[in-house]
């Protein structure tokens, strides 16, 4: 088994991860499919066993974390790249998942991240969320915000992560980055948090918020006067300020409600499809949280379709619906009209559609001038 072959292969072929399961030969995750690398061998428990100690290189803390939790996570460079690595078991043997993470991020122009989200990272203090599914590309946008920040901002900026994917340079902001876990920088993300109030940061950037004591550490944080970036595994804006509130008892929830009314500055939720030309797009959704906004999270029962029509009238300042986004890459030709649909419930594809015609009646109006 040659861990490094492997490694060049899927270099070679722009894999985004890959996967090595015992019975099988190694797989590569490229633009969202799934292909074999025919030249390699099935895996066998042997390999697998090798693997493990290719990449745990002996650590004794990172063995018994996966010897106790029967899981691990760690990071790890090769070449110009990073890897951001899962260890699990089945059937007590080592399963490998691999993350291949670009040393140079690409352009913050050319990822397709809407411009009010980088206006937004001037904001003085509050809370800045990027949530989306696993694979959503969140990683990638939370790191383009940090390295605009570093080349436009003097502020010092305060990374918790689990693990390190981007090594960030100080250009005009210092940035100090800590990885989460057990024996590494810091133990938890909600100790990370706590501390982070004596570092003097101006930015804090919570790699994943995941439960009640993170959430509580990250409001006190922006309360007292800190802009707080974090993210969420949710699939909607909507969902996103659902799950903060769920994180809270009942009785505590309408205290919450009203501190992330006055806090929370903007939601970005996104999507990853494969486009028409084989690369994968960003779908975003926005929510920029203004006094409509606020005025529905602080309500008793949060209404969903409450929400997403306050985003879809909120156009202006820089919100946008998903349905709008799914119909503009439609409209573009960067994805289909099956795609753009399957995103969505079909009670809202009648929506889709008037809002495709009104793009494409707007587009002929502007080419004929």
């Amino acid at each position: 088994m040659n861990m490094e072959k492997i490694l060049d292969i899927a270099m070679e072929k722009d894999a985004s991860d890959v996967h090595m399961i015992c019975g099988n030969k190694p797989m590569l995750r490229i633009a969202r499919d799934l292909v074999e690398i025919e030249e390699m061998n099935v895996l066998t428990e042997e390999d697998m066993l090798e693997a493990y100690d290719y990449l745990v290189k002996g650590n004794v803390d990172k063995d018994d974390v996966y010897n106790t939790t029967k899981k691990l996570d760690l990071s790890y460079e090769y070449k110009d790249i990073r890897l951001r690595v899962n260890i699990s078991s089945s059937d007590e043997t080592p399963t490998c998942t691999l993350r291949l993470i670009k040393n140079e991020l690409p352009p913050y122009e050319s990822l397709g991240i809407p411009d009010v989200v980088r206006r937004m990272t001037y904001q003085p203090q509050g809370l800045i969320l990027v949530t989306g599914k696993t694979n959503s590309g969140k990683s990638t946008t939370l790191n383009s915000m940090i390295d605009y920040i570093n080349e436009n901002q003097n502020k010092k900026i305060l990374t918790l992560e689990n693990p390190i994917e981007y090594k960030h340079h100080s250009k005009k902001s210092l940035i100090v980055q800590k990885e989460v876990g057990r024996g590494r920088d810091v133990l938890t993300f909600s100790d990370g948090v706590k501390n982070s109030l004596r570092e003097d940061c101006d930015i804090l950037v919570i790699g994943e918020i995941r439960d009640r004591t993170t959430m509580e550490a990250a409001i006190e944080m922006a309360e007292s006067g800190h802009l707080v970036i974090g993210t969420l595994h949710t699939k909607s804006c909507a969902e996103t300020i659902d799950r903060m509130i769920n994180f809270y008892e009942v009785r505590d929830q309408s205290s919450i409600k009203y501190l992330l009314s006055a806090l929370l500055k903007l939601v970005v939720s996104q999507r990853l499809l494969k486009g028409t030309d084989g690369k994968l797009v960003l779908v975003p959704e926005v929510m920029v949280v203004d006094n409509i906004v606020a005025g529905i999270i602080r309500k008793d029962k949060l209404s969903v379709s409450e929400i997403e029509d306050a985003i879809q009238s909120n156009l202006e300042k820089g919100s946008i619906g998903l349905i709008n986004s799914l119909a503009e890459l439609f409209v573009e030709d960067k994805i289909t009209l099956e795609q753009a649909k399957s995103q969505i419930e079909e009670k809202n594809q009648e929506i889709l559609n008037r809002t495709i015609m009104q793009l494409k009646i707007k587009k002929a109006a502007n080419s004929n001038q």
